[in-house]
């Protein structure tokens, strides 16, 4: 299924590229190259274009991560991740922000061990 997307996404590509110059230059390379849009390879082309696009619409709500890339981590979470997310670091201890935000409980404190 990989190699039908890669082929998919490059269909896509060259629609786009083509689409690019009908609006820039009014120029449509595919039916320049294949005999005009009503020749039979034109709109050979033009469907192959069209049906990569839906294939491409799958990109949108695919989960799997970069299977070529061993280096690369998906920002996708699993599902275990999702229900309970890490907020915990290593960095060092959490400060005492009951202290910094209650300063009348130092006082407090210091009064007691009087």
């Amino acid at each position: 299924m990989n190699t039908l997307r890669k082929i998919a996404l490059a269909l896509v590509i060259i629609g786009a590229v083509n689409w690019g110059l009908i609006g820039l230059f009014r120029f449509d390379l595919v039916a320049a190259i294949f005999g005009g849009q009503t020749a039979g390879l034109s709109r050979l082309i033009y469907t192959l274009v069209g049906l990569s696009g839906l294939i491409c619409l799958s990109y949108f709500f695919d989960r799997e991560t970069v299977e070529d890339d061993e280096n690369f981590t998906s920002p996708v979470l699993d599902e275990r991740s999702a229900v309970r997310p890490n907020y915990g670091t290593e960095f060092a201890e959490d400060p005492d922000l009951d202290l910094a935000f209650n300063p009348s409980r130092d006082a407090y404190e210091n009064k007691e061990e009087e």
